[in-house]
């Protein structure tokens, strides 16, 4: 297992590396004082837990941690700090656990333990054959591979799916679920509906024969990944795959298909406040590698899908200025003068009316063409 240490202490360095230097199974570790320095090295280099100070003098570790699950969606978190107050917020990244300082051998074993047993799961659940299928991207559907659909008893049971989902099979407190979902509720009617919402979720997985799958353990609930597909963590581990693969013609071509399972936002139709953030992070990895692909399309004057993709990207972001101006440069290859000229002004206008600004020099340059 390698092991990447971001603290601005050197001591937290020695201590750490001393104690992981005793754990069976530990390949390599890292440390790191600058959180810029930690993320690019994670960006090269595969890392499988991140030890991460939450307060890292002037900066806060929570955006380290966000940017390092933006690198590697499987890549386990551990919260490593004094400050207690930053807990439920450090949550959103959905971290593997939370220590508080001083950190003790045994703690950081157990943790680590966690960290190999999670991983000796995802590889069985890659392993399983898939009963269930899942496509968050877009909406919220469930279905069986033999047919069939969840049908939902409420609203609650789906947003709970939901969840659960996001947590890719850790254990959640139900007091941490239910200050997600049920926030707005008092806490004993809160309690009762998250009761609820348990038996109506297992009552809908009950046709598929998928009941079993939430699981519930010392006020703590998980689902139980291992036949279960879903089109989000796929997508994940098929653009890191494609990222650190060919631009041959057959890897473009895989990559076009790849494009194309990004469906729309995570749950879209569902105003869940609380997957805002990974909503916001899987778009941002389908951008860059949507970009990405029609750049090496354009490099083998592919310019039809250029333009197919580059629209899909603009419709998610369409002040994105390298995607607009691989879209000008296609038309132009295309020699699209009417479609050049339309996208112009276009770009021009969205510029003055939501900007007050004029277009980038580099755009202007393709008004004398």
């Amino acid at each position: 297992m390698k092991v990447l240490i971001l603290d601005d202490e050197r001591a937290m360095h020695t201590i750490m590396k001393q104690m992981l230097a005793r754990v069976e199974g530990i390949e390599r570790v890292e440390c790191f004082l600058e959180p810029a320095e930690a993320v690019e090295y994670a960006r090269k280099e595969a890392v499988d837990v991140a030890f991460i100070d939450i307060k890292i003098g002037r900066e806060n570790g929570l955006q380290a941690a966000a940017q390092l699950r933006a690198l590697a969606g499987g890549l386990d978190i551990v919260f490593v700090t004094s400050h207690k107050e930053y807990a439920l917020e450090s949550f959103e990244t959905y971290p593997l656990d939370y220590i508080v300082k001083p950190i003790s051998r045994s703690r950081l074993e157990q943790t680590i333990a966690r960290a190999f047993e999670r991983r000796a799961q995802n590889a069985a659940d890659k392993q399983a054959e898939p009963r269930l299928q899942v496509r968050a991207l877009g909406g919220l559907e469930i279905s069986g591979v033999q047919g069939g659909r969840v049908r939902w008893i409420s609203r609650k049971s789906a947003e709970l799916f939901a969840y659960l989902l996001l947590c890719r099979g850790q254990f959640v407190a139900k007091g941490r679920i239910i200050e997600d979902i049920f926030l707005e509720m008092p806490i004993k009617n809160a309690e009762i509906y998250m009761n609820t919402a348990v038996y109506q979720l297992r009552k809908a997985l009950t046709p598929l024969g998928m009941k079993a799958i939430v699981q519930s353990a010392n006020e703590q609930y998980r689902l139980e990944m291992r036949e279960v597909a879903v089109d989000f963590v796929h997508f994940e581990e098929q653009v890191n795959q494609w990222n650190r693969g060919t631009d041959s013609r057959s890897g473009l071509d895989e990559g076009i298909a790849l494009e194309q399972q990004y469906t729309g936002a995570l749950f879209e139709d569902n105003a869940y406040q609380w997957c805002a953030a990974e909503q916001y992070r899987l778009e941002q990895l389908y951008m860059s590698f949507a970009k990405r692909l029609a750049r090496e399309l354009a490099e083998h004057r592919r310019y039809e899908q250029v333009v197919i993709v580059l629209r899909r990207v603009l419709a998610l972001a369409e002040l994105d200025e390298e995607a607009n101006l691989l879209l000008l440069h296609a038309y132009r290859e295309q020699k699209d003068r009417l479609a050049l000229q339309a996208h112009l002004r276009h770009y021009a206008d969205l510029y003055e009316q939501q900007l007050g600004l004029p277009l980038p020099a580099e755009a202007r340059s393709f008004m004398i063409l």
